[in-house]
């Protein structure tokens, strides 16, 4: 494999740079008054804004032909064919095959997946009516009117930022909560206000082993068991009646039928499966996602997976040129690695994708904050920028100062919608919260326009301001941004937005030479964890084997814990 700096692609960027650099966006939207209609791009729904970028007409061929030469083309066509593209643990990487709409089939180690994720998804969809109409019924013969969802990482973020994101299509009378944090505050927060009886719990956790996700379902099922049969009860877990208890009031999201039927879950019949060529982060649209389609139902999660798919094929058959995608993908490598730029926000102008900034964290930086390249190298470039941000306005009040005045270059992207999601469920919307959506759009654009052409020294002397006052009521401009716009924020459009982020972060990994589905960087912290755990709890000053700090604060630690 070439040495990514050493491309000649590359090196023309880099000249490229020197020239592009000291322009202002000011000059190249008066060097091309045509650039807004040039920069900007139609797919899936979503409509893509990337004219106020520090780029001209050279830069994106430029860009293109490194995206070329570091093979994004192949190595796309290598992933929607199966391939095993995550070399260190030797797994396919198809996503893609979850929210396959089409007939086409999808093969792994020469088999097509396709039957299987149809039959979990009709699983699931049989599973889903039960519970909204009232049929699943708890131990106590009364319905289902609350689902707690226990997972962590992918098996949270996803669900729980799609369910705040389609609050609007869930039903009414089902109250889904997710928990996720080892805290136990976290459950015994989600669980202060519901009653036992009519209460279900989605334990999602590939192997059933993981730490978080296990500690709390058994306090999970202590808290169902004392609550329907008493703390005797609790206690013994594993007893018939306890056993019967819990098949009613806990399904499983998982691979490892043993361990699942241990727990006392029926896995014959509520374990729903998913497979190990799905990362964490990739799998809201499997069986992780059963807690969104419990709330939204199963045709709104079906429209959610028309929407990955869209995006999916467009990703797939689109030139590079004309690929929502690769552009996002490319622009925010010119940014990382030309004008280094070590961050980038994302500002969603819609309260309900409150969650969706926490999930993209996951979904980039888990994917692309590698340092060592597929050859098992020490990169010698910058790979995954850290990414922040929250919803607009709120973030103007918080962080935008710095975005406009302050020393560090932020390119963001802006997402915001047409029309807002509750005004297609409520009639009455439009007339009580009459101006607010224009009022924050309005603040988006100006946002955006703000960023990119801020304001001059003589525009602020021109409003009578004090010459010492000048300097700080300065805006430099120049700040690169990109607006995504949809008609409404909808199960379609949310999928397709995730699907171009997925892709973007994986053109990103091609090009920086990396893995972007394996995660190694989060396994030694849990086998520390799993060494101190004994270490807190022993009834005796256990021998010591960490560093003097270390040691210190886990002495510190069990001298005021009985405090």
């Amino acid at each position: 494999m070439n040495h990514l700096v050493d491309l000649p692609e590359w090196q023309s960027l880099q000249a490229h740079y020197q020239q592009i650099a000291p322009l202002h966006l000011r000059d190249l939207f008066q060097q091309d008054p045509g650039r807004a209609e040039r920069f900007r791009l139609d797919a899936c729904g979503w409509f893509l804004d990337y004219s106020k970028n520090r780029i001209d007409r050279q830069t994106m061929d430029l860009l293109v032909k490194l995206a070329k030469a570091c093979g994004v083309e192949e190595a796309r066509r290598r992933m929607f064919s199966g391939e095993k593209i995550n070399r260190t643990e030797n797994r396919s990487v198809l996503h893609i095959a979850l929210r396959n709409r089409s007939s086409q089939p999808i093969y792994v180690d020469g088999q097509d997946v396709m039957p299987q994720v149809r039959r979990v998804l009709d699983r699931m969809a049989d599973f889903s009516e039960k519970v909204r109409s009232g049929q699943w019924m708890g131990a106590k013969g009364r319905p289902i009117r609350n689902v707690v969802n226990l997972g962590i990482g992918g098996s949270d973020l996803g669900p729980a930022m799609a369910y705040e994101a389609l609050k609007p299509y869930a039903q009414p009378n089902l109250r889904v909560r997710f928990v996720s944090n080892i805290d136990g505050a976290h459950l015994a927060g989600a669980l202060a206000d519901l009653d036992p009886a009519e209460t279900l719990f989605i334990v999602v956790s590939k192997t059933f082993t993981t730490l978080e996700t296990m500690t709390n379902a058994a306090s999970a099922r202590r808290w169902l068991l004392s609550g329907l049969g008493g703390a005797e009860l609790a206690e013994a877990p594993q007893s018939a009646q306890a056993r019967q208890m819990t098949a009613r009031h806990f399904v499983a999201v998982s691979t490892q039928a043993d361990r699942v039927a241990q727990f006392g879950i029926d896995a014959a019949q509520n374990m729903f499966e998913f497979w190990d060529w799905v990362g964490g982060r990739y799998s809201l649209p499997s069986a992780v996602g059963l807690a969104l389609m419990v709330a939204i139902g199963p045709e709104h999660f079906f429209q959610m997976l028309e929407g990955y798919h869209a995006m999916d094929r467009h990703f797939y058959t689109a030139p590079l040129e004309q690929n929502m995608p690769v552009l996002l993908a490319l622009l925010g490598v010119w940014y990382h690695n030309f004008f280094g730029a070590p961050t980038y926000a994302v500002i969603p102008y819609d309260q309900l994708l409150a969650r969706f900034v926490a999930y993209l964290q996951q979904l980039d930086m888990e994917s692309n904050g590698k340092g060592t390249t597929q050859e098992g190298t020490p990169v010698a470039w910058p790979t995954g920028p850290i990414l922040w941000g929250d919803v607009g306005t709120n973030a103007q009040h918080a962080f935008f100062q710095l975005l406009h005045q302050g020393t560090h270059l932020v390119p963001c992207d802006f997402i915001g919608f047409v029309q807002p999601a509750w005004s297609a469920f409520r009639e009455d919307y439009t007339r009580l919260f009459a101006g607010h959506h224009d009022r924050l759009i309005a603040n988006l654009l100006a946002q955006t326009e703000a960023l990119a052409f801020g304001k001059t020294a003589e525009e602020v002397r021109a409003e009578a301001v004090e010459d010492r006052l000048i300097p700080h009521r300065t805006f430099p401009g120049n700040r690169p941004s990109n607006t995504l716009v949809a008609q409404r924020l909808t199960p379609y459009s949310l999928g397709s937005l995730i699907a171009l982020y997925e892709h973007k972060i994986f053109v990103q990994g091609v090009i920086w030479q990396i893995n972007s589905f394996d995660q190694w960087g989060v396994e030694l912290g849990k086998q520390l964890a799993n060494r101190i755990l004994p270490e807190l709890q022993a009834p005796q000053e256990p021998p010591w084997k960490h560093d003097s700090s270390t040691t210190q604060l886990i002495r510190w630690y069990r001298q005021h814990r009985s405090g």
